[in-house]
């Protein structure tokens, strides 16, 4: 489970027009429809072809739950593409993105070496655009948790701990750690 990643998902997912499909039969036609047979959608859920054909005419309804958790993770990776584009679009040149992070947060400053001990805290903060593509940007090349963290950390450093660089001088690099709770909207 990607905590960054899936956050940044699912601020995206808040912007489609019609919900996904909720049910196997539907999910799989879906699939079918979007790749084009059902041999391409047998081997991406790692089922055999007959299976899928048998969702597709409803003869089976409910799938174990490691298929229906494939199954799902896959439909939303593919569904209202125009509609994800667009908004991430958005974010990334006009809007912005809001984060609210409730985890253990702490600073390091330049001078002397000086930190403000890591604590728990809660933030909501608007972020630029600038920062809100980078973020989608280093999602979409395949970045992992480590990365995305460090960018959020680091657009944190910039727009919270510096205050859009009114109080750049001594803050050097800010660290998330112990994520409680973390959730993005656009």
């Amino acid at each position: 489970m990607s905590l960054f990643g899936d956050g940044l998902d699912t601020a995206v997912h808040k912007a489609f027009t019609r919900p996904a499909p909720k049910n196997a039969g539907p999910q799989m036609r879906y699939l079918v429809k979007q790749m084009k047979g059902t041999k391409a959608v047998a081997q991406l859920l790692r089922v055999s072809q007959r299976t899928v054909e048998r969702y597709v005419k409803d003869q089976i309804k409910k799938p174990r739950p490691d298929l229906a958790a494939r199954l799902e993770r896959e439909v939303k990776a593919r569904w209202q593409p125009q509609v994800r584009a667009r908004a991430r679009q958005k974010a990334a040149t006009t809007d912005g993105i809001v984060i609210d992070v409730h985890a253990r947060l702490g600073y390091a400053g330049a001078p002397m070496g000086t930190t403000d001990e890591d604590r728990v805290r809660r933030l909501t903060v608007a972020l630029p655009p600038q920062h809100a593509a980078r973020l989608f940007d280093a999602q979409e090349q395949g970045a992992g948790e480590a990365q995305l963290r460090e960018l959020t950390a680091e657009a944190l450093r910039e727009v919270y701990f510096q205050d859009g660089g009114r109080r750049a001088g001594s803050l050097q690099e800010v660290q998330i750690n112990d994520v409680l709770n973390l959730e993005f909207d656009l």
